[in-house]
């Protein structure tokens, strides 16, 4: 029962959080607000809503194993298994994006984080200072594409932002503001309480617990979005969301979660963990530095490197 209660925690979570996206993007446009701005700030935090509450929950339930394995586990999960199994179905021109800029701020926060890792605990002066990451990141983000937009005045048409419906009747946008609301934390509570018994019941700790099923899980938007891109050629869409996801679960879901509450950091992940998550960052150089495309070839050794991590993990 813990298994399938998970699992529906799960799916509850990921239908909860798309819908927030919808309602609250739609609300937003409604209300005036610019599309550039939604698109920098609403959809960027509402698909990362489920992994947000996870790492809340995790943390005033004391299992901080889950809120941290979470992120790391996830960010870990997006660079080889959610690049990995897209390249297996077809070659990712990545040679053809120039993601340089969001590749430096995502090692950075990789290096911050891990540096903050090393004082035991993120508190919240660790929860600040991830948080003021994020702040510097976005605003850079912002003001590119605004210079971006600028430079583009032959265009009038501004790109709408992800679930974006114009025709959306207000009574619909209300609804998926209601549904995510009530969703989200619903899903993470049934997530976070039954993954803690799994990991009672086959005595592994709440940290590879976080690390795997957990992390697994909440990398699957990340994957089906991957797939699509990979199958319609459209190679920056994947390197891109993979590097703004990471980077975003570093800066925001545990700055703000270590602001509800503290979150010791297990010494297994300063000895293994965090430095796989860093190797597998840096495993990104030959795509985005040199010019190389994410082959089958690629995939296959991606892949096969997640399977060998999980490996390790579960032993």
């Amino acid at each position: 029962m813990p298994w399938l209660l998970s699992i529906l925690g799960l799916v509850i979570l990921l239908l909860a959080g798309d819908a927030l996206v919808k309602g609250a993007v739609n609300l937003s446009l409604r209300l005036g607000v610019p599309a550039l701005i939604v698109s920098l700030t609403i959809v960027a935090f509402g698909t990362s809503a489920p992994e947000l509450l996870i790492s809340i929950k995790a943390v005033l339930d004391d299992a901080p194993g889950i809120a941290l394995g979470n992120v790391v586990g996830s960010n870990t999960a997006n660079i080889l298994l959610v690049l990995g199994i897209p390249a297996l179905l077809a070659t990712m021109h990545t040679s053809e994006c120039n993601t340089r800029k969001t590749f430096n701020f995502m090692i950075a926060a990789s290096v911050l984080f891990i540096g903050l890792a090393f004082r035991g605990v993120f508190d919240w002066l660790a929860g600040l200072v991830l948080l003021g990451g994020l702040g510097y990141v976005l605003f850079d983000q912002f003001s590119e594409a605004r210079n971006h937009r600028n430079a583009c005045r032959g265009d009038d048409a501004e790109e709408e932002p992800e679930g974006a419906d114009p025709e959306m009747p207000a009574w619909q946008i209300g609804l998926f503001l209601v549904l995510g609301l009530i969703g989200l934390p619903l899903g993470a509570s049934l997530l976070v309480d039954n993954a803690t018994i799994i990991a009672a019941a086959y005595g592994v700790s709440d940290t590879v617990i976080g690390l795997t099923l957990v992390a697994v899980g909440t990398s699957l938007p990340e994957l089906a979005t991957t797939v699509m891109a990979a199958l319609r050629r459209q190679a920056d869409v994947a390197l891109g969301n993979v590097i703004g996801s990471n980077m975003f679960n570093l800066l925001a879901i545990i700055g703000v979660a270590s602001l509800v509450g503290p979150i010791t950091v297990d010494p297994e992940f300063l000895r293994f963990d965090l430095w796989v998550m860093l190797g597998a960052s840096l495993l990104l150089i030959p795509f985005v530095y040199l010019g190389r495309d994410i082959s089958r070839l690629w995939g296959i050794a991606l892949s096969a490197l997640y399977a060998l991590y999980l490996f390790v993990v579960l032993i």
